[in-house]
């Protein structure tokens, strides 16, 4: 009796991990939603490989692997902080079916959504085809379904595990021996010869090691395989870059490129920027190119903000003349809205005539008196105020033709000051644009 309860209690644990794990791929989106997922920082126990941690967080082996450089992924040793990537960039196209790709060595699967619910994506790693044994591109759909499936490996396939001394039968049916697993859905590509399966072999998911065929995680497989109705699209698809819009930043995805027969090669920088390029499109970005050169040169998944949404007209300034052309009147409303309002100016007073004296009545004091009063008759500039200078009036006093206060000898501050009152932008506002 106790080992029945034992058991019981095993398997509802067992249902119970599986069934977080099928929760933690499973995430609405929005319409217009192009990231999902987060990224998480966890600390290994003694026990962990890096194995066990990619199939429990829904990664393929490799994947993990790549994110943390110089950790031994058989002995990462207790107290170890791995990093997960668990956020994602949707691939491009409809979200519809079931999408594969082939460098991100990922499945996606957008059910259709149901009656007032948004619609969801799951996705899971996948293994690919090996060299000699590419997975193919394009679009295809499921023909067939089949739980426990009994495997026939192709003559092909017999004849290269002849030579390596571990011949196959003609037929392995359902069990641990099987390598497609419980579950296998067939597609129409390859006149029905490729498959999308399980296996038995857990630890190469994410790895180019199958025949062409897409392999799965045995728990992964369970919980997609019953969603899944004959007559679904599969659409193989080879993007090692993937870029989206969030709030006016540049998101970069990028992952090792493969070749035509499914092989990560190391990617070829510059191809890789052109690839960022067209992405982009005809959208202004201030990308920040060494960056994103070094994200495109690791290629290790993790998405990064490489650039900025950018203002066209802020990285393409008005040339000075054609704001210095700008007609009196708009120089002066702008000037009007940062300066005090400049007071009316006064006329000056004509300084009263004094006749003529013969030149031998007139004594030195009657003619420095003169001076004086000259003096006293000139007005006061109207350059002292930095609002006069724009008002726009013709008749106002040019500041470079009016007279100067008594004793002031330096130059009226308004001709300093009137372009950044006019509404200019000095130039050292386009040094290091944003981003």
């Amino acid at each position: 009796m106790s080992h029945r309860r034992n058991a019981a209690g095993g398997l509802a644990v067992l249902l119970l991990v599986a069934s977080q794990n099928v929760r933690a791929t499973v995430y609405p989106i929005t319409r217009d939603a192009t990231v999902f997922g987060e990224d998480q920082t966890v600390q290994t126990v003694y026990e962990d490989t890096l194995y066990d941690l990619a199939r429990k967080y829904s990664l393929g082996s490799e994947e993990l692997i790549r994110v943390n450089p110089g950790v031994d992924p058989w002995l990462p040793g207790a107290g170890t902080e791995i990093v997960v990537p668990g956020r994602h960039i949707l691939p491009p196209g409809p979200h519809e079916g079931i999408v594969v790709n082939l460098p991100e060595h990922r499945l996606y699967f957008y059910p259709k959504p149901k009656r007032g619910q948004p619609q969801e994506v799951i996705t899971y790693p996948v293994s690919i085809g090996k060299m000699d044994w590419r997975t193919p591109l394009g679009l295809t759909r499921v023909i067939a379904k089949e739980k426990n499936p009994t495997w026939y490996p192709p003559e092909s396939v017999r004849k290269e595990h002849a030579a390596a001394g571990d011949p196959l039968p003609a037929s392995v049916g359902p069990g641990p021996n099987n390598p497609l697993g419980a579950y296998a859905m067939r597609l129409a590509a390859g006149n029905g010869t490729y498959l999308i399966h399980g296996t038995n072999n857990p630890i190469a998911v994410g790895m180019p090691v199958t025949h062409g065929c897409i392999r799965m995680y045995p728990d992964d497989v369970a919980a997609l395989f019953p969603l899944v109705p004959v007559g679904t699209p599969v659409r193989l698809i080879n993007e090692p870059i993937k870029v989206a819009w969030v709030d006016g930043e540049l998101l970069l995805e990028a992952h090792p490129p493969v070749d035509a027969e499914g092989q990560s090669f190391e990617p070829n920088i510059d191809e890789f920027s052109q690839l960022l390029q067209a992405a982009v499109g005809d959208t202004t970005v201030a990308i920040h190119w060494d960056y994103a050169r070094e994200v495109l040169q690791k290629a290790d998944g993790v998405i990064a903000t490489v650039g900025l949404e950018a203002d066209a007209s802020a990285l393409n300034p008005e040339p000075a003349e054609a704001k210095s052309s700008q007609p009196a009147e708009q120089s002066s409303q702008s000037a009007e809205q940062v300066a005090p309002q400049a007071p009316e100016p006064v006329a000056p007073q004509a300084p009263e005539p004094v006749a003529p004296q013969p030149a031998e009545q007139r004594s030195p004091q009657s003619a420095d008196s003169s001076a004086s009063q000259s003096s006293r008759a000139s007005p006061a500039s109207p350059a002292e105020d930095p609002g006069a200078a724009h008002s726009g009036d013709p008749s106002a006093p040019s500041a470079d033709s009016s007279p100067r206060q008594s004793g002031d000898a330096s130059a009226p501050q308004s001709r300093d000051a009137s372009p950044a009152q006019s509404g200019d932008v000095s130039p050292a506002q386009f040094d290091s644009p944003k981003g």
